[in-house]
């Protein structure tokens, strides 16, 4: 049985950063993909991720709302959302390292 696609929202995408919100109902997943870029993940909501692996293999993880983790890339999986309730969080895809980053935005 074919799972529902989660909700895929790009938010900002230049030549730094891809920052993208991501919106499952419960037993929706992102389809198998291979990450490009080092990104970082913070919750919205409580997120009970099924984690589907090469190989075959599958782990479960809850990431509280508020925080946040990292990973470098290459990451290949399929993300479920494994709870019984909505789940959402943003990932930021890191293209390119900042050369002289400023601090704030220019007003």
């Amino acid at each position: 049985m074919a799972r529902q696609a989660c909700v895929a929202e790009v938010m900002v995408d230049d030549a730094r950063v891809r920052v993208t919100r991501f919106v499952f109902a419960p037993g929706a997943e992102t389809g198998w993909h291979r990450h490009g870029y080092d990104y970082v993940i913070t919750a919205v909501t409580d997120c009970h991720m099924l984690l589907e692996e090469p190989g075959g293999g599958s782990r479960s993880v809850t990431v509280s709302a508020g925080t946040a983790y990292r990973r470098a890339e290459g990451v290949e999986h399929n993300v479920v959302n494994g709870g019984n309730a909505p789940m959402c969080f943003v990932e930021v895809e890191l293209k390119e390292a900042a050369a002289a980053a400023e601090p704030y935005p220019r007003t």
